[in-house]
């Protein structure tokens, strides 16, 4: 009977904690949600609160006085990260794969390399040269693709992962007459879902979240991503509010939103992801859990 109570005891602590860690992480969210609805002149005054006491929706208005300008971005976001995701995880499994083979000659050596890349990268000066003289993409959208294709990191959890696949079914299907790409695409990559969710969520966030491509390659306007419109928007604003006395505009800065605009372009650039998210959460634990790297 003590031991049924002392279990109990504990289920409701464990269940406690996290239920309040729980409203730590989902407070700060409403706190956003909240602050980008807020009357502007509310959030001078008063500061953020959790519920607005003056619901305005100006912050709003003026980020989209463009529609079309956002749901473009909007496009050029979503194809690059649904292509670099797909091409990016496509590329990182092949590698994962060839060097997590016990049977592959050179598996220390493009170990090596992989992980030597981790370390040091070329800099920011032949990284532009590369992609605008060597290659040729600048203000294309493959200068907002072929960047992020790879990441050693990604490749060496990816073959933690594969490392703990058995040998024997490579054994087995050589022994029934089948290719390495027949290994690859119909028995690695279906046992790997869960790598296969975690890095392929990682490598979507990295692209989704990404402006420092667009700001350094894209002077096309129609390929201007997400992040880097609003990046713009939130530069104009500060300018806006910082030299008014010099821009011939007449503006009340009471109510001119800068500070319910920031949280509400982190609405528009985070919401699509965080409804994205929970689909892939169970594969993305036991990803964590089972793809830890290994030497």
């Amino acid at each position: 009977m003590s031991n049924t109570a002392s279990a109990k005891s504990a289920q409701l602590i464990i269940n406690l904690f996290f239920l309040v860690l729980s409203a730590l992480i989902v407070i700060p969210l409403l706190l956003v949600i909240s602050i980008s609805i807020s009357d502007e002149k509310s959030l001078l005054t008063t500061g953020y609160r959790l519920i607005p006491s003056h619901i305005n929706f100006s912050a709003y208005s003026m980020i989209l006085q463009n529609p079309g300008q956002l749901l473009q971005a909007y496009g050029v976001t979503i194809l690059v990260t649904v292509v670099g995701s797909v091409a990016g995880l496509l590329l990182t499994s092949m590698v994962a794969y060839s060097i997590s083979r016990a049977d592959y000659s050179y598996r220390r050596a493009t170990t090596l390399y992989v992980f030597f890349t981790l370390l040091f990268s070329g800099g920011l000066v032949p990284f532009y040269i590369l992609v605008t003289q060597y290659l040729g993409i600048k203000d294309s959208i493959w200068a907002l693709i072929i960047p992020y294709l790879i990441n050693p990191f990604y490749v060496l959890i990816m073959k933690g992962f594969m490392e703990k696949l058995p040998g024997e079914i490579y054994e087995s299907a050589k022994m029934d007459g089948a290719s390495e790409y027949r290994i690859f695409f119909k028995i690695v990559l279906p046992l790997s879902t869960p790598a296969l969710a975690t890095v392929g969520l990682f490598i979507s966030f990295a692209y989704w979240n990404d402006w420092w491509l667009g700001l350094l390659f894209i002077d096309n306007q129609k390929l201007v991503p997400l992040q880097l419109l609003l990046y713009r928007i939130m530069n104009t604003i500060d300018y806006l509010s910082n030299n008014i006395d010099r821009v011939n505009v007449q503006i009340d800065m009471t109510q001119f939103p800068k500070l319910s605009a920031r949280m509400a372009m982190a609405v528009l650039a985070a919401g699509p992801m965080m409804f994205v998210f929970p689909f892939f959460q169970r594969y993305f634990v036991s990803g964590l859990t089972v793809g830890s790297v290994k030497g």
